[in-house]
């Protein structure tokens, strides 16, 4: 479709079309496949609903009702899945300048793969609820943590994600998950392995890197890290990838409110507290309690005038 433009606007136009052409990055014309996000967020959404039903779709569900909607969710919601998966599929070969083929019948078989797992995310889901809830003494009830708790809601899409991760579908995984954590400022890589039992209290902030590995029972509060060090680099200078770059928290431990956690050989060892704003490159062995020196405080009055016998305490 040809559309004329006034003289200024052709001009622009113009400029934009050299830009293009002399700079193939950020650009995707001439390709056919590439995932919709708008898509990946209902498949997302309609998912959580599943998982919780009777909080985030439709309210009037009761016990003679539940299975026709069940039934109907799941029917609108198998074509959606199996698209998508076969244009991220595709997209992958396509980005690889590998033969596309047929990515339909692998599509329908992963995304089968993907439902039959479903009801065992969901009993994961519900113990991390119940770990949020025990770990917070201001929760009143389950609802309130389902509806209302970030943590929660960035754990449940990363359980969700996970699974898309792990059955080779990354690009939808990592839809979802920086949805969740444009919501709720928890960024959880979806290849991120974590067990049963997790709470992030207040989320914000809290980042947790691809080759993380988490133990069962495990809390987090606001701006912990669980990062890597530098990235090795190949001889031409490349990031290698697939090695572990991150850490590994077992089961039971506590990390307190921005501590920060560095590197694939630090291990975390059981049942060991961190404390807040700890910056730790090194392994701790089980039953840690690990913080920093406490700081002393210099109390004045506000203008300026030290008050006696309090200038120095510790915290």
């Amino acid at each position: 479709m040809n559309v004329a433009l006034n003289e200024p606007l052709e001009e622009l136009a113009g400029r934009f079309l050299d830009s293009y052409a002399g700079d193939e990055r950020a650009r995707r014309i001439s390709h056919r496949y590439l995932p919709s996000r708008e898509v990946i967020v209902e498949i997302l959404e309609a998912v959580l609903d599943l998982m919780y039903p009777g909080y985030f779709g439709r309210r009037d569900l009761n016990s003679g009702n539940l299975r026709a909607h069940v039934a109907q969710s799941l029917a609108v919601l198998v074509p959606k899945i199996e698209r998508e998966m076969e244009h991220c599929l595709c997209y992958g070969r396509e980005a690889m300048k590998a033969t596309v083929g047929e990515c339909a019948p692998r599509a329908h078989e992963l995304a089968q793969i993907f439902l039959k797992r479903l009801p065992e995310i969901r009993s994961l889901l519900i113990r991390d609820v119940q770990a949020a809830f025990d770990g917070d003494p201001a929760a009143t009830n389950l609802d309130e943590v389902i509806l209302a708790y970030p943590g929660v809601l960035a754990v449940s899409v990363y359980r969700i994600a996970h699974a898309l991760y792990d059955l080779g579908v990354p690009m939808m995984a990592r839809i979802m998950t920086e949805w969740a954590h444009s919501k709720t400022g928890a960024d959880i890589h979806p290849g991120a392995n974590i067990g049963a039992g997790f709470f992030i209290d207040h989320a914000t902030g809290v980042v947790i890197g691809e080759t993380t590995v988490i133990g069962n029972n495990v809390k987090l509060y606001q701006g912990v890290t669980l990062g890597a060090l530098s990235f090795p680099r190949d001889a031409s200078g490349q990031i290698i990838r697939g090695k572990k770059r991150h850490p590994t928290v077992e089961s039971g431990s506590t990390l307190y409110a921005n501590a920060t956690v560095l590197g694939g050989q630090t291990v975390i060892g059981a049942d060991s507290v961190i404390g807040g704003s700890v910056f730790l490159t090194r392994s701790v062995p089980p039953r840690s309690r690990v913080s920093l020196k406490e700081p002393e405080l210099r109390v004045a009055t506000r203008d300026g005038v030290a008050e006696p016998d309090a200038i120095w305490f510790d915290i």
